[in-house]
Parts: C-alpha cells; structure tokens; sequence
C-alpha cells in the first residue's frame, strides 16, 4: 500500500468515516517500517495494539482496584474547598440578603405607633363597637357549635349507642 492511500485512510480515520476493515488496514500497515513522517500516528496505533494485548488481572479486578484506592486515599475525611466555598458564599448572599429586606421593612413602617384618636371618649365608643361585632361573632359560633352537637347525637344513635343528652349535660353542669 502506498502512502498515498495511507494518508487518504488516515484522514477517513480522523473523520471517523473509515469501516473496519479499513481500521484493519491501517494497524497492520502500521506494525511495520513506516515512512518518517508518519511515526507519531505510528505510534499511536502501536500503543492501540499494545493496549488490546493487556489482560485484567483475575476474576477480583474490581477488589484490587478499591484496595489500590484505599491506599493512596489520605487518613480522615477531606473537605473539598471549593464546596466548602460555595456554601460559604450561599450563607454570604442569604445573610445579605435577610439584612436589606430587614432594613426596607424597618423603612416602611414606623418606629412608633400613632394615636388614631384623640379625643378619648371617641376612643371608648370605638372599641366597644369592635368588641360588640366579636361578641356577635361568638355568637353565632355557638350556635353553629350546637348544630354539631345534634350531629354528634344524630351520628350516636345510628352507631346504636343513645346517649341522653340532657342527663349529659346535667351531669357537666
């Protein structure tokens, strides 16, 4: 085979568009004396060939492998830095973060609360209306509570456990 033809195989090799027969070709073509400036891919192909030759050692590869990393692994645990300073940064840009919206909030409002009324009386009659409208609201709670306690009845008789209600009650009394 002419150099020629090998330099035209080699660069279908590069392009990854030779088939295997070519690939072939080009190992035993390279076994052989080859011209001088072919020498670097000669060897290339060389230590191709030499690394096929090698076989794993035993059936327990795996086991030498990890005992070979246990080996060069140093003693004790090893924190990597640059995942140590990330989370050195997360903790920087959180804390940053928590002190300028604490500092907008304390902005927004202010320091000291204000009177909304100043004439007392005004004050007084105010707050017994709010009062009325929660005491109003507890009032209908406790008659929403007590439709759950003629549920609660209701559900007991179909159990077939009766209970009477009024000695119930009489006896909490």
């Amino acid at each position: 085979m002419d150099s020629k033809q090998i330099e035209q195989l080699l660069e279908k090799y590069w392009n990854c568009e030779t088939s295997l027969e070519q690939e072939r070709m080009l190992r035993e073509y390279f076994r052989g004396q080859v011209p001088e400036n072919l020498n670097e891919v000669a060897g290339l192909f060389r230590y191709f060939e030499s690394q096929q030759q090698k076989e794993i050692a035993g059936s327990d590869f795996d086991a030498q492998v990890k005992q070979q990393i246990r080996q060069q692994r140093p003693k004790g645990k090893v924190i990597n830095l640059a995942f140590a300073l990330r989370i050195a940064a997360g903790l920087v840009v959180v804390l940053v973060a928590t002190y300028f919206v604490r500092l907008e909030v304390r902005k927004s409002y202010s320091s000291e609360v204000a009177d909304t009324y100043s004439d007392p009386q005004l004050a007084l009659e105010e707050t017994k209306k709010a009062l009325m409208m929660l005491s109003k609201g507890f009032n209908k709670a406790q008659k929403e509570a007590g439709k759950l306690k003629v549920f609660n009845e209701a559900e007991q008789k179909i159990k077939g456990t009766v209970v009477d209600s009024e000695a119930t009650t009489e006896g909490q009394i």
